[in-house]
């Protein structure tokens, strides 16, 4: 009798896990979104994982990317507490569990990096960006790379890490303006001339190209160009910096960050170059 049952119950796991999670009553799911939003707004992001992997399981298909995402910027969240709470190697793990669940959160690769640094790993770090900037060259992980190559004085490496991802995306304005950055601050001044050069004839109203091509001039010496690209920047709302917003809300920020500080929706800042 006792084996039957056992065999009853091993037969309703198998269909279980056959069937997938189970789409639970509307009146479920809006309570367990509640639950969240609440845990998420209190900063409780333990009670907030629980109830996002409950709530996972209760959503339609069509519904669980969105909800794979919130459940990646709440391990997100977790990996960032446990980091300041000097545990980089709990931090890492959430900041895998992030990826997994959503492999474009370009915050959690920014951080597991972090966080294997300061776990004493600094070759797993750049690995780790490395192997993201081949799939996906997002200007922060290419930043933190950057910084990587400069600190071992690997001014190749520095080059060649913008020209790859420009190649990868050639219609990528910001990517193409960081790489002239690049030569410009290794003092490769032709280099950066005609790569600014390049982009003007692709958008010929970008301040920040106008304002490089002014430094560049003024560098050489050529004094008179330079002035009539800084008036030139100045006019359009001249900086030296690609401009960054919010692809869910369009709020203006001056750098990247994590999380819109507008709308709060996290992974949503991007490189805007329109003039």
């Amino acid at each position: 009798m006792i084996e039957s049952v056992k065999r009853v119950f091993s037969l309703v796991r198998d269909v279980s896990r056959l069937l997938g999670p189970h789409e639970a009553a509307p009146g479920e799911v809006d309570a367990l979104r509640g639950q969240r939003d609440a845990a998420v707004a209190g900063g409780r992001w333990r009670t907030a994982l629980d109830a996002q992997q409950r709530l996972l399981g209760a959503v339609h298909a069509r519904d669980r990317a969105r909800e794979a995402e919130w459940l990646a910027a709440i391990h997100y969240e977790l990996g960032r507490e446990a980091l300041s709470g000097g545990n980089p190697a709990a931090a890492a793990a959430h900041f895998k569990s992030a990826l997994r669940a959503d492999r474009h959160f370009v915050p959690a690769t920014v951080a597991l990096g972090d966080a294997l640094q300061a776990a004493g790993d600094p070759r797993e770090a750049v690995r780790t960006w490395e192997r993201a900037a081949d799939t996906e060259p997002a200007l922060p992980v290419l930043a933190r790379l950057e910084r990587a190559y400069r600190d071992e004085g690997r001014p190749s490496r520095m080059i060649a890490l913008y020209r790859a991802a420009s190649e990868r995306a050639p219609d990528d304005l910001a990517l193409a303006i960081e790489l002239g950055r690049v030569y410009f601050d290794l003092e490769m001044l032709d280099e950066a001339a005609d790569q600014f050069e390049k982009i003007e004839v692709r958008a010929p109203d970008l301040s920040v190209v106008h304002a490089f091509l002014g430094a560049v001039f003024e560098h050489r010496g050529e004094t008179a160009e330079a002035f009539a690209e800084y008036r030139r920047a100045l006019r359009l709302g001249g900086a030296f910096a690609v401009a960054q917003g919010c692809a869910a809300c369009g709020a203006p920020v001056d750098d990247w960050r994590d999380r819109c500080p507008r709308c709060r929706r996290w992974n949503t800042i991007r490189a805007t170059t329109d003039p």
